[in-house]
C-alpha cells in the first residue's frame, strides 16, 4: 500500500476517529485505526466494540491495500511532521514507513484482517434530520443524564420517534429534561432507543459543519451518517458513526411531568442564570442549595452555609399569586438555563414539596425535584 497525502489533512483525519480509543483498550487491535487506500482517498476507522467511527481523506494513492497502526501514537507524529508533504508505504510484515521532508518512520503494525468490522445498517429504521436542529435538542438535554452505573438504563439519551415526533429525553432521577421537533414518521417506522453518553458526546462534537445527518437504527444499534458540509480539510464524504444502544426499557418519562402547577412566572434566564450563580457561591457540599422566595413582583435568591455565610439575591418579576418558597440543587437550576438559548424562560411551582419546571415556548421542559427546607 502506497499513498501520498497532506499532513494537515492526515491529522484532522486522525484527530476525528481519535476520541472513541480509551486509554486501556481490550484488545491491542482496538488502539489502532484501520487505514485502508483505494482510488483517491484513504478510509479510517476506529472502533471499541460499543461504538466505531469512520472518515475518508483525500490522497494521492499509488498503490491500494490496509493495516492497521497505533492511533495516538501515529496522531502526534503526523502533527509534529516537518513537511506538508507525506509519503505512505506499507510493506507486507505490517511495517509502515512515514516520510516528510528530512524526517523517516518505521512503524510496526497489525494485519488488517483482525480489525472488527463495522455493521451494516440494512433491515433500519431511518430518519433524516437538520445537524443544527439535533445538536440544540441534545445540548437541551444531555447534562440531565445519569452518570450513576448502577442505573444504566439512564446513562444516555432517549430518542423516541412517535405520532409525528422525535422526543429526546435524559434523567437522573431527581431532574429530567425533555425536548421535542416534529418530524414525519412514517406508519411502521416508529421507534425508540437509548443511546449512550459517549455516543452523545461524539454526535455533539461532530455536528454542526454540514447540514443534515440521518440515523438508522434497530433495537440493538445506531448508525449516524453525517454530511460534513463545505469541508476543506481534507474530508471527501460523510462521516459514520456506529454505536451500540443501551438495553432495555426507559422509564415512563410522562409520569414525572406535572399534570399541573400552581404559579407561573416569566424570567429573563441570563438575568436569572447570573443570580442563582452569584447565590450559590456561598453553597457547601452540606448545604448545596439556594432558597427561591416568590412574592408581590419579586424574586429573592438566597443561600447560607456555615462554612462560608450567606448570599441574597433579588429581581423584580411580575407575580401577583402567594408567597412561596422552595429550595433546589443550584446546579439543576443552572443546567438547563445554560444549555437554552431563547432570552425568555417560564418558571412554574406548586408548592415547597413539588417539583419546580423550567419551560419555553418551544417544546422544552425540565422538571427539578426539590431540596427539603430545614
Amino acid at each position: 500500500m502506497k499513498f501520498k497525502i497532506n499532513r494537515d489533512h492526515f491529522s484532522n483525519g486522525l484527530a476525528q476517529v481519535l476520541n472513541v480509543v480509551g486509554s486501556k483498550a481490550a484488545m491491542p487491535i482496538l488502539s489502532n485505526v484501520l487505514i485502508e487506500a483505494e482510488k483517491d482517498y484513504i478510509c479510517l476507522t476506529t472502533t471499541n466494540l460499543d461504538l466505531g467511527i469512520r472518515c475518508k481523506i483525500k490522497a494521492e494513492v499509488k498503490e491500494g491495500g490496509s493495516v492497521t497502526l497505533p492511533v495516538k501514537r501515529l496522531a502526534t507524529i503526523v502533527r509534529e511532521l516537518p513537511n506538508v508533504d507525506v509519503s505512505f508505504d506499507s510493506s507486507a510484515a505490517h511495517q509502515v514507513k512515514i516520510s516528510s521532508g528530512g524526517s523517516n518512520f518505521r512503524i510496526m503494525g497489525i494485519g488488517a484482517e483482525e480489525f472488527p468490522k463495522l455493521p451494516d445498517s440494512t433491515d433500519d429504521k431511518t430518519f433524516s434530520l437538520e445537524q443544527g436542529e439535533l445538536a440544540t435538542m441534545l445540548s437541551n438535554v444531555s447534562y440531565a443524564q445519569s452518570t450513576d452505573e448502577t442505573r444504566y438504563i439512564l446513562n444516555g439519551v432517549y430518542f423516541n420517534f412517535k405520532d409525528g415526533k422525535l422526543a429526546l429525553v435524559a434523567t437522573d432521577g431527581r431532574r429530567l429534561a425533555l425536548v421535542s421537533k416534529d418530524v414525519s414518521v412514517p406508519a411502521g417506522s416508529a421507534g425508540a432507543i437509548i443511546l449512550p453518553a459517549k455516543t452523545v458526546a461524539e454526535l455533539l462534537r461532530l455536528l454542526g459543519k454540514g447540514e443534515k445527518l440521518v440515523i438508522a437504527f434497530n433495537e440493538r444499534r445506531a448508525a449516524f451518517q453525517i454530511d460534513t458540509g463545505k469541508d476543506t480539510s481534507g474530508l471527501t464524504d460523510n462521516i459514520y458513526l456506529f454505536s451500540k444502544v443501551v438495553e432495555g426499557n426507559y422509564p415512563n418519562y410522562q409520569q414525572v411531568i406535572p399534570k399541573e402547577t400552581h404559579q407561573r412566572i416569566k424570567l429573563e434566564r441570563e438575568l436569572f442564570l447570573q443570580c442563582v450563580h452569584r447565590a450559590a457561591l456561598v453553597t457547601s457540599e452540606k448545604s448545596n442549595s439556594v432558597k427561591i422566595k416568590l412574592s408581590t413582583n419579586l424574586l429573592e435568591i438566597s443561600a447560607s452555609s456555615p462554612d462560608f455565610g450567606e448570599s441574597h439575591e433579588s429581581m423584580a418579576i411580575s407575580y401577583s399569586g402567594p408567597e412561596l418558597q422552595v429550595a433546589f440543587n443550584p446546579q439543576f437550576v443552572m443546567d438547563p438555563l445554560r444549555a437554552l438559548t431563547k432570552d425568555e424562560v417560564f418558571f412554574e411551582v406548586k408548592d415547597e414539596v413539588s417539583p419546580g419546571v423550567f419551560k419555553t415556548l418551544e417544546s422544552f421542559v425540565c422538571v427539578i425535584m426539590p431540596v427539603r427546607l430545614s
